[in-house]
């Protein structure tokens, strides 16, 4: 009795146990927007508070020239990330844009080096900085003077 009873408890400790080392964690499914963009987190830090966005990474030539052209509505915290590799100055303009945006240069340190406010839709004025840029962000209209966002704060993501 007392054998059954002991290997009873060994069946049940190793159905508790981990899984074995041989099995790998399965990495977390990747996000996809309807746009077919992968999504991912953005973190704005500055003056002691911190904001995230889930934001549309725009990799390619062709989706860059795209970005949030046609679109009619863009949620609070969400955006579009343009990343450069490498580092260039950025012109953007507003064709085929419905909505304003903050456009946010973003330097290659992380920093931002300007925000183009609330720019104006359907404009094909050029909104430009003349340094290398790592990225440039676009978000609502309106949104990172309403989080207190500005010029020297953080951007950060993983990608």
């Amino acid at each position: 009795m007392r054998r059954i009873a002991a290997l009873l408890a060994a069946v049940l400790l190793a159905s508790c146990g981990a899984a074995p080392a041989n099995q790998a964690e399965a990495p977390p499914p990747a996000r996809t927007a309807p746009s077919g963009l992968d999504l991912v987190t953005l973190t704005v830090t500055g003056h002691g508070r911190s904001h995230a966005f889930t934001v549309e990474m725009a990799r390619t030539a062709s989706q860059q020239e795209q970005g949030l052209m046609n679109r009619h509505a863009l949620a609070p915290d969400a955006g579009m990330l343009f990343p450069f590799d490498p580092p260039r100055p950025a012109s953007f303009w507003m064709r085929n844009t419905l909505i304003p945006l903050d456009m946010i240069f973003i330097r290659p340190d992380g920093s931002i080096a300007r925000i183009a406010a609330n720019t104006v839709p359907m404009s094909e004025t050029p909104v430009a900085v003349t340094e290398p840029m790592t990225a440039v962000l676009e978000i609502g209209g309106g949104r990172a003077a309403q989080l207190g966002i500005s010029e020297g704060d953080r951007v950060s993501w993983n990608d």
